[in-house]
């Protein structure tokens, strides 16, 4: 994957608007399910890319930091080689210093090789600085991104579950309000209270009988009275 189009992928995945393909989708979830996968593979692919391109941005800081070391050594090789032809130049030895003199321009000539090496690399490195930036942001906000994604679809798989609750429990309703058991309950305190209906009358048609039966008594003992006085009547105009 080249850097534009993994710069492209970026762009076009952390532009997405999520609730707009929502309201758009037949099946939210589904839909989600997929943008899911989609980003989690696209941003694996992206960090494949990314990292192999970090690792590019350090092999060319590496061999900056190693031309920048060898310039500064051979500068020093450059200045010992000098100064060992200007001691044996003191001392007569012409001969063997120009040699010495000859070496510190080898390695000047190194030196300036070297500086130009790391010089040269400069502009690369800033830019693939650069490069690197802008993948490494881009990746956060596809991370982001997917969060976010997971965190709509956790939102959508639990409002669904909650709708389907709220759905049984309307058609539990629904179906108590057919079969409304108040209903059977209103009907067995009805039978109840034509039970304790009929016992009252039981009871008072039992009182109605004693009442009865204490009122012939009283009749009987009348009748018994009244016979007794007659008795004694007949008995009385006997004696006279």
């Amino acid at each position: 994957m080249t850097k534009q189009s993994i710069f492209g992928r970026i762009a076009q995945l952390t532009r997405a608007n999520i609730n707009a393909l929502l309201d758009q989708a037949e099946d939210p979830q589904k839909m989600l399910d997929q943008m899911v996968r989609d980003f989690t593979e696209s941003i694996r692919e992206a960090e494949a890319a990314v990292a192999q391109t970090i690792g590019d941005l350090r092999l060319l800081e590496q061999d900056h930091a190693e031309d920048v070391a060898a310039a500064a050594d051979w500068e020093r090789k450059a200045v010992a080689a000098s100064t060992k032809a200007d001691q044996l130049r003191s001392s007569g030895a012409t001969a063997d210093a120009d040699k010495f003199d000859a070496l510190a321009k080898v390695a000047l000539g190194r030196q300036i090789a070297s500086e130009k090496e790391a010089r040269d690399a400069e502009p690369t490195i800033a830019s693939q600085t650069e490069v690197v930036d802008k993948l490494k942001a881009g990746l956060t906000s596809m991370r982001a991104k997917l969060e976010q994604l997971n965190s709509k679809r956790n939102e959508l798989v639990a409002r669904s579950r909650t709708a389907a609750a709220q759905s049984k429990v309307a058609d539990a309703i629904g179906s108590i309000d057919v079969l409304d058991p108040t209903s059977e309950i209103s009907r067995f305190e009805d039978k109840i209270r034509r039970e304790e209906a009929r016992v009252l009358g039981q009871q008072e048609l039992a009182a109605s009988s004693l009442d009865a039966q204490f009122e012939s008594l009283d009749d009987l003992d009348q009748q018994t009275e009244v016979e007794a006085r007659l008795a004694a009547l007949k008995l009385g105009a006997l004696d006279k």
